[in-house]
């Protein structure tokens, strides 16, 4: 008798034990799944802030854009840290804060400088990366400092032996998702469609991102980023030069290259926010790495990757299309790792 009542007061625990771990597993499911499908992040260092003004993860409040006399006064240099055609970068310090400086390397590249500010103040965002001030005497910008870097340092960043826990698919997957997402956005922006221009090569998409603490993205450089308006029927061009290579879409390629003729820019067609989805393939399987799960995450994505690669861009999907794909993947893998995990 007490072996029967001992073993009738068990199946009920066990029975409670396993309800409790599904009951878990669904939260952790359903919270990751709405992160996913409603396109919200982690808790941005901008939150909450009125326009024109910004506050950094230390910061319990908003400030105002700092302007020049606060930028000359206040903000002081250490080292240069970048240097491209347009800008030198310095890691800077502001009131115990690091920041990043820009200024403008060379006069010839005033248009491109002012086209970037102009874009950080109409896309602040927890997609781009947080404007704190500017002076448009100096040509000097300042920007938060992400000291992880860009996306160029990704796999040496999750080498560190402080960050090898985020090396994993869903660190990976999440951060294509970003990408993407930014590329939405940017598509359908409070300023217009716009296309991102300094993306002619995989090192070079990679460089306009920067990887933060919490290991998202945010976009970074802004010089080039030209607007389409298809009710005026109008495209655009990425630079007057001949772009070659497999990275760039099929249209940004010089069309009469085989009969032998040189390049002529005024010859050279248009296109459209459509070459930015001709690359997500390409930048997604450098995110990916070679981590356990990186295969089946290629695989669910290999059918919309097939449409991003259409010669005619008319056929290649939306970013918002591709982003809803790479949301239903993370959820389901995620769920199907749930239930594996309660099998065993």
């Amino acid at each position: 008798m007490g072996r029967s009542r001992s073993m009738s007061l068990g199946v009920p625990a066990v029975v409670l034990c396993l309800a409790a771990l599904l009951f878990s597993n669904a939260l952790i499911y359903l919270y990751l799944d709405s992160l996913y499908h409603t396109g919200e992040q982690l808790p941005s260092s901008q939150g909450g802030c009125s326009p024109q003004h910004f506050k950094m993860v230390t910061m319990k409040n908003c400030t105002p854009w700092l302007q020049c006399s606060q930028i000359r006064a206040e903000v002081r240099k250490l080292k240069l840290v970048g240097q491209g055609a347009v800008k030198k970068v310095y890691l800077s310090e502001w009131r115990a804060q690091k920041v990043a400086l820009s200024k403008l390397s060379s006069p010839d590249y005033l248009e491109d400088f002012l086209h970037g500010l102009s874009m950080l103040q109409a896309l602040q965002g927890h997609q781009v990366v947080q404007l704190v001030g500017f002076c448009l005497e100096d040509h000097t910008l300042v920007t938060e400092h992400h000291p992880l870097g860009s996306l160029l340092n990704l796999d040496s960043v999750l080498a560190q032996e402080q960050h090898q826990r985020h090396n994993t698919w869903q660190t990976r997957l999440r951060l294509a998702t970003d990408y993407v997402s930014v590329l939405h956005y940017l598509h359908d922006s409070p300023a217009g469609r716009r296309v991102m221009c300094d993306s002619n090569s995989l090192e070079k998409t990679l460089s306009q991102f920067l990887l933060t603490s919490d290991f998202h993205l945010v976009v970074n450089d802004l010089d080039a980023l030209p607007e389409v308006d298809p009710s005026r029927g109008s495209s655009v061009k990425c630079g007057h030069r001949e772009l070659t290579g497999d990275f760039v879409a099929p249209e940004q390629l010089w069309p009469y290259a085989n009969d032998g003729r040189p390049f002529e820019d005024d010859l050279m067609p248009g296109y459209d926010e459509k070459t930015d989805i001709w690359k997500i393939p390409d930048v997604t399987w450098f995110l990916m790495g070679r981590v356990p799960g990186g295969d089946l995450v290629h695989f669910h994505l290999f059918q919309i990757h097939e449409e991003c690669k259409k010669e005619d861009p008319k056929l290649r999907p939306s970013a918002l299309d591709v982003l809803k794909v790479y949301r239903s993947v993370y959820s389901s893998m995620v769920r199907e790792g749930a239930g594996l995990r309660d099998m065993l």
